[in-house]
């Protein structure tokens, strides 16, 4: 901490020291060095401050030409979405209606620096969705884009369609055009957008989070998305589990058990399966068997 220091520098520094993200780090030594004493003795301290952010500033590009993401402390879940889309399109209202996330919803431009991450449960099934910083911002992490399973593309007008297909070109993920504050439309220009967006294939929904409009189609399509499918499980003589696995299509009775625990499937004598893929409740099948979405399976040990 340099001598005669304003309380402003030190509150950034403790923030800077706190950053858990490149891009938080850059913002909050832009603001150090902003609040940095500008008598002769700070010459020294807005030096090194300096050769620090065009350090950062540096990895970022490094980082953005490998399309590697510089967030830090972000783990991936089994169902991940990422909102993108041009700044004041109403990304973090989306966020903010889908999950607990406490996004800021602000009208200024780039208001977003840092990914926000939230959790949307569906049916019991846990989805992660991170809103990415705006798409012609410096602050936009493409590494996201690059690894999530579905992108929602959050849109105010058909025209930023193609905008953000070439700024992702190459990107082959599942997508969900989100045509954003429909409450502003009237039911004839909701009727051309509808018709253009069909008529181009996409997968799209028209959604408001000031009247609420299309946000259980939203959840449905991105559940859909991940074609995936979720298995309860139960111990004999008790209620399902609350919260299902996730598994690829096809999974088996083998791939719960070994989900349970490594080695377990070998310890199973009798297995019974209530749902979709059974024949009636209860039925007993073998270790191989495939399961269907929102199967429970119990499992009886040697």
């Amino acid at each position: 901490m340099p001598i005669n220091a304003h309380p402003e520098y030190i509150a950034a520094e403790g923030e800077y020291l706190h950053a858990k993200t490149l891009e938080e780090k850059i913002e909050k030594l832009r603001k150090m060095i902003s609040y940095a004493p500008a008598h002769k003795g700070g010459e020294n301290l807005r030096a090194q401050l300096r050769g620090r952010l065009k350090k950062l500033l540096e990895e970022k590009e490094k980082n953005k030409k490998s399309g590697k993401s510089s967030r830090i402390g972000i783990k991936k879940e089994d169902l991940q979405a990422v909102i993108i889309g041009k700044s004041n399109s109403g990304k973090s209202s989306v966020l903010k209606e889908l999950t607990n996330a406490k996004a800021e919803v602000s009208h200024t431009h780039f208001s977003t620096t840092s990914p926000k991450i939230g959790m949307m449960n569906y049916q019991g099934a846990n989805i992660q969705i991170i809103e990415n910083p705006a798409i012609e911002s410096e602050y936009y992490d493409k590494g996201l884009t690059n690894t999530t399973d579905t992108l929602i593309i959050t849109i105010n007008s058909i025209q930023e369609i193609k905008e953000i297909e070439e700024l992702i070109k190459g990107v082959q993920k599942n997508k969900i055009i989100l045509f954003n504050k429909s409450d502003l439309l009237n039911l004839e220009e909701k009727r051309k957008i509808s018709s253009t967006l069909q008529s181009k294939k996409y997968n799209f929904v028209l959604f408001s989070s000031t009247n609420k409009e299309g946000i259980e189609e939203l959840k449905e399509k991105l559940f859909s998305s991940f074609n995936k499918i979720r298995v309860y499980t139960k111990e004999p003589g008790k209620e399902k589990s609350k919260n299902p696995i996730i598994f690829e299509p096809g999974a088996t009775a083998k791939e719960v058990a070994e989900k349970i625990l490594k080695g377990f499937s070998e310890k199973v004598k009798e297995t019974r399966i209530w749902g979709p893929s059974s024949k009636f409740p209860g039925q007993i099948v073998g270790l191989n068997h495939k399961l269907m979405d929102l199967d429970v399976v119990e499992f009886k040990t040697k």
